[in-house]
């Protein structure tokens, strides 16, 4: 097995090339009008789906690369572009990856291209685990899934899911034996149409506005067997093995989202580089007392601090991505460094970006007001900034810490 390499290949790097002239040329002259709009861009989806930026082949193919850093070089230039329509075009690579990481082969290939649709015929993916008293504590989820013949029927209330209620395909967390806590959970695709699903409110949010969330309403849900992701014959395994006091393997949330910090972290570097960048060009051409502001040492070395954190997440990023792809233990929690710091760098990284323009970056004249209000989220959901720093203290001190 090869050593990690902090730079991507030749194919990744043309792919990256591709992907930032779609995001330069599309995504980021649409980012303002639809942040205000506050409505999905399907404009721009469909636009990506024409070119197979949006399409279960391009994920897939990203997926599969064998340094496992195409999907976040990928990210990183999507959300560069803007981080609301960004998650429009990927948010439905959560569920995908929800369906991946605890589905058969046949689910996979019932269930994922649905997800995706054509380019002609969009469609959506939405993945359900949060719930109203349920959010960074998967163990309290209370929306339950009971068996009933050979169907489940599920009934409770998912909230902030990305697509939720617009989606085409939701998986949804629910659990089947609540005395087991997160042990006692389970994850269940809601084909298409199923009664019972319904959108409950839809979130007008600080920043990301393009991107829909809303809460998702389950009431008399009733799907086959076929539907509980990875079968019935493996829940019981699982069950039968926790009854009796062994260990059961990951949580199907937690597996979800450990598998997919690595690309969070890289929208959110994406989001900071932006920043940078465009803070950058405004102190290369903004004078003032006769000289361009870069030239000031308090603006210079700011920047320079900007720069280096950029540069550190990604890195951290490009780290765990490649120890996913490769089967490397995440022994020291790497997955979760890389959220935490791509997080909040991207927060201080934008709040700079706002300090550096003074007035002018504090109105929506300039983006980077939007950049600061997009990359708060990236330090609260999949997992706070604070559950990154609870899991992450577990794994260097080998301590229950709590």
């Amino acid at each position: 097995m090869t050593g990690f390499c902090p730079e991507p290949s030749d194919d990744v790097a043309e792919v990256r090339d591709w992907v930032h002239a779609f995001a330069r040329d599309v995504i980021r002259p649409a980012g303002a009008e639809w942040d205000e709009r506050e409505e999905t861009p399907w404009p721009v989806i469909q636009e990506a789906a024409k070119i197979g930026l949006y399409s279960l082949d391009f994920f897939a193919t990203q997926w599969f690369e064998e340094s496992g850093l195409a999907l976040p070089v990928a990210f990183e230039e999507i959300f560069w572009g803007d981080a609301g329509i960004g998650l429009s075009i990927v948010g439905t690579g959560l569920a995908a990856a929800a369906l991946a990481a605890n589905g058969t082969p046949d689910q996979m290939g019932e269930w994922l291209p649905q997800m995706f649709g054509t380019e002609n015929d969009v469609k959506l993916g939405a993945f359900c685990a949060s719930e109203p008293d349920a959010g960074s504590d998967v163990g309290a989820i209370r929306t339950r899934a009971v068996r009933d013949g050979g169907d489940w029927v599920l009934d409770g209330v998912k909230t902030w899911a990305t697509n939720g209620g617009i989606a085409n395909v939701h998986v949804v967390v629910a659990s089947v034996d609540p005395s087991l806590g997160t042990r006692g959970q389970a994850s269940f695709v809601i084909p298409p149409g199923t009664p019972g699903l319904s959108m409950g409110q839809k979130f007008r949010k600080h920043g990301i506005r393009a991107s829909h969330t809303a809460e998702v309403v389950l009431d008399g849900v009733r799907v086959p067997g076929s539907c509980l992701l990875g079968g019935e014959e493996k829940l019981e395994a699982r069950l039968a093995r926790v009854r009796n006091g062994e260990r059961a393997g990951e949580q199907a949330a937690m597996r979800t989202f450990e598998t997919t910090r690595p690309s969070v972290a890289a929208m959110a570097v994406g989001i900071a580089r932006a920043a940078f960048e465009y803070a950058r060009d405004y102190a290369r051409e903004r004078e003032q007392f006769g000289r361009k502001i870069g030239e000031n040492q308090a603006i210079a070395f700011l920047l320079a601090e900007m720069a280096t954190r950029v540069d550190m997440a990604r890195l951290l990023t490009w780290r765990a991505a490649w120890m996913a792809r490769n089967g490397r233990q995440f022994s020291q929690a790497e997955g979760s460094m890389s959220k935490l710091v791509a997080g909040e760098t991207a927060v201080w990284v934008t709040e700079q970006a706002i300090q550096i323009l003074g007035g002018a970056g504090y109105t929506r004249e300039h983006p980077v007001e939007r950049f600061h209000r997009d990359a708060k989220i990236y330090t609260i959901f999949e997992g706070t900034s604070e559950i990154q720093r609870l899991i992450i203290g577990r794994a260097v001190t080998g301590l229950p810490v709590r």
